[in-house]
This record gives structure tokens, sequence and C-alpha cells, in this order.
């Protein structure tokens, strides 16, 4: 038969063809989609903290030393075949900041180093005690149970939950494991000690990792908190005063204003706070926080920060009623009334609270004489003469009281951690200016 008179090809096979044809480019815009949803997401999430990018280097940096324990072989032999324990500790010990990666190194260190210690010590003298296999295992059980039901107990007690919760679990497992290996293993100390060391050299390699490579600090980002927090009451403060007391002041919606919503973060930041405060107690000293920094006076300020947002949050409610129902156009007198009062008040205590967060975050003492602070205290007295009978809007008064105790803890902070002369401090930076 000649070519030109073949069959032609069945008509299955056309249709599985033009089938493969149209899901090729189905696939390929779903790989297209997927490829384009994960760069904006990664992107993003990069962008937001740059850190995040060199942490994830950092773990990988600290994972391919250690790793040369296993692979290199006289230092594998040298651990005895324990080093995949340094892995394991790399894995789980290395976090964001210093503080909370020293945190879990030393917790992990010294609950191994207790915990195996205290369960060799528990064999041999269980060893000593009795003499039959028997009896040895069920006083190794009975140790097992007290130790690990007391360990267990402690954690519960807030100091310890707070700071060594991790080393309190790793204590537990470390104790039951080598307890429990006691019974079937002849030469426990060798083993005990290879892993051990091995746990050290993983602490180790971590913590060089952490604090020589970009180290992240959680007392920066607690300072930052804290000076971000009161620019974020600032700018609240600002808005009222622009769009509900000021000359110029709008009747529009205040929903979805920025500064409407900038203090709805304060009233969240307790947990942050408090991690980042107990983080940072675990931290060397670095730049300008020294030996013994008051960190807890942060929770303090943070806690003033959080009363004055939630005296924000229901001012705010209020004026958004007014607006909507009676004013100004309803009720003009009482409109009359009190904007000049609030408005003064409003940018007095942002005017403030700006200065507070400049102090804080150039670690400079406040003005002894704050004449904003005084400003808006007088005026708080004149509203809470003339409006007595609107416990709302005292609430605004209220709220310079609240400012008032935020400042002298600012100034609290600032004496504890010897924050720098105002004075002092552009002094310095003249001399610095001449030199260059």
């Amino acid at each position: 038969m000649d070519a030109a008179e073949a069959p032609p090809p069945p008509a299955s096979s056309d249709a599985a063809n033009r089938s493969s044809r149209r899901r090729l480019p189905e696939w390929r815009r779903c790989l297209s989609a997927v490829g384009r949803f994960a760069e904006e997401k990664v992107g993003r999430i990069a962008r937001e903290d740059p850190r995040r990018v060199a942490h994830s280097f950092k773990v990988g940096l600290a994972l391919t030393l250690v790793s040369v324990l296993y692979y290199v072989t006289p230092l594998f032999n040298g651990f005895g075949g324990s080093a995949m324990w340094a892995v394991l500790t790399v894995v789980i010990v290395m976090e964001f900041t210093v503080g909370a990666t020293l945190s879990k190194g030393v917790n992990r260190a010294l609950a191994t180093l207790v915990a195996s210690s205290l369960a060799i010590g528990a064999h041999k003298g269980a060893s000593l005690i009795v003499s039959s296999e028997n009896t040895e295992s069920i006083l190794l059980i009975v140790f097992i149970f007290f130790v690990a039901s007391a360990a267990t107990f402690s954690r519960f007690i807030p100091e310890i939950k707070a700071r060594y919760d991790y080393g309190v679990g790793i204590f537990i497992l470390t104790f039951s494991l080598v307890a429990v290996s006691s019974y079937r293993v002849e030469e426990l100390m060798p083993l005990a000690l290879q892993r051990t060391s091995t746990i050290f050299v993983g602490v180790a390699i971590c913590l060089c990792t952490t604090v020589l490579v970009f180290p992240v600090w959680a007392g920066d980002d607690l300072h930052k908190l804290a000076a971000s927090n009161l620019d974020k009451l600032a700018d609240f403060l600002e808005g009222m005063e622009t769009e509900c007391f000021g000359e110029n002041a709008r009747s529009g919606n205040l929903e979805g204003k920025d500064f409407h919503d900038a203090y709805k973060s304060i009233l969240s930041s307790k947990d942050k706070e408090d991690s980042l405060c107990t983080l940072a107690k675990w931290e060397p000293i670095h730049r300008k926080f020294g030996f013994r920094y008051p960190w807890s006076q942060y929770q303090n300020l943070g806690t003033l920060c959080r009363q004055c947002a939630s005296t924000m949050e229901a001012l705010a409610s209020y004026v958004a009623i007014l607006r909507k129902y009676q004013y100004p156009e309803a009720n003009p007198q009482l409109y009359m009334k009190v904007q000049k009062t609030c408005s003064q008040m409003s940018l007095h205590s942002a005017r403030t609270l700006r200065e507070l967060s400049s102090a804080v975050r150039s670690m400079t003492t406040p003005s002894a004489m704050n004449k904003d602070l005084s400003a808006a205290m007088k005026y708080a007295n004149g509203c809470r003469n003339e409006l007595l009978q609107d416990s709302a809007l005292l609430q605004l008064s209220d709220m310079v009281t609240q400012i008032n105790e935020i400042t002298e803890s600012v100034n609290n902070l600032a004496r504890l951690a010897r924050f720098k002369n105002q004075e002092k401090a552009r002094n310095d930076v003249v001399i610095n200016v001449r030199n260059q």
C-alpha cells in the first residue's frame, strides 16, 4: 500500500491530543497564578521586616556549621556518634531574637546537664541501695514518678513559667530518658557526657550565629514599641483636634480615618510587650542598654498607654454619636462651649506625647518644665468646671490626667535607665559635627 493511501490515525488519538493541548495551557495558568501569589506573599512578608530574611539565612548558616560534626569523621568519632543531637538542638533553639535564642539555649543546656547528673545519681543510688535488678527498676520508677511530678508542678509557678518553662520541660524529658536507659545501658556515664557535650556545642553555635550575624535584639523592639505607642496616642489626639474640635473641623464620618484606628493596636499590645520584656532580660549588654536595665518599667508605661487608649476608644465612640445625631447642628451651644477647650486640650496633649516619644526614642531626659502639659492640665481643669453634667466629654479631661501619669512613668524610666540630659546630648552632637 502507498504512503498516500495510508489509513488516517484513529479519531480517539486526535481527541487525546486536543485534550492534552487544552490541559497544558490551563496547567501553566494555574502554575503562573500560584507563582504570582507566592511571590506577592513572600515579597510582602520580606518587605514588612527584612530581618526575617536575614534570620532565615542565619538558621541555614547555623545548620551548615553544626553539620560539620556529622560529616567530618574525626569529629563524628570524637562525639561517639551523638552528633545528631547538636543538629536537633540548633533546629529547636534557634529563634528570631537574641533573647529568645539565649533563653532557650541556656534552658536547654542547664536542664540537660542537671537532669543527666541527677539521673546518673539516681541510678548509682538505686544500685547501691538494692542488689536485685527487679528491685532497682522499681526504685528507678519511683524516682521518675516523684521527680517528674515535682518538676511538672513547678511549671505552674508564675516566675518559673515565665522564664524557665522550656527548661523544666527539657529537664523532665532528659531525666526520664537517662533514668530509663540506665537500666539497660552498661556505660551510662560516657553516653550522657557525649550527648550533653553535643547539645552544648549546638547551643554555642546558635548563640554565636545569633549574636554575631545581624543580631535582632528584643530590647530594641520593646524600646521602639514604647515610642511607637506614644506616637499613636498623639496621632489620635491630633486627628481629633483637626476633625472634631479645630476651627476647620469637618462633619464627615470618623470611621476609616487613620487617626481613628491609630490607638487600637495599643489595646492588644500587652502580650507582645510582656514577651519582649521577658526576652530582653536574657540579653547581654548591647548598645545603650546596660546591665540591670529597667525593662519592667516598659510594662508600666505600656499599661498606662493602654488605659489612655481605652479612654480614647470611649471618647471616639461618644463623639461619633454626637456627630451623627445632635452635634453640632442640633446643639450649637454645646459645640461652641466645648470646641475651644477640647481643641486646646487635644493639641497640647498631642505635643506632650510627641515630646515623650522623642525622648524615649533618643534616650534623653524629657524637659522638666513641660509647657504643653501644663497648658493641657489648665484647660482640663476648666473643662471639668464647665462640663460637670456631661460625664462623657469629661473623658477628655481625664485623658489629660492619664497623660500626666504617662509623663511621670517616662521620667521614671529616664531616671532608672540613666537617659542623657538634653543639653548634654546637644553638646555631644555639636562636638561630633565639629570633629567631622
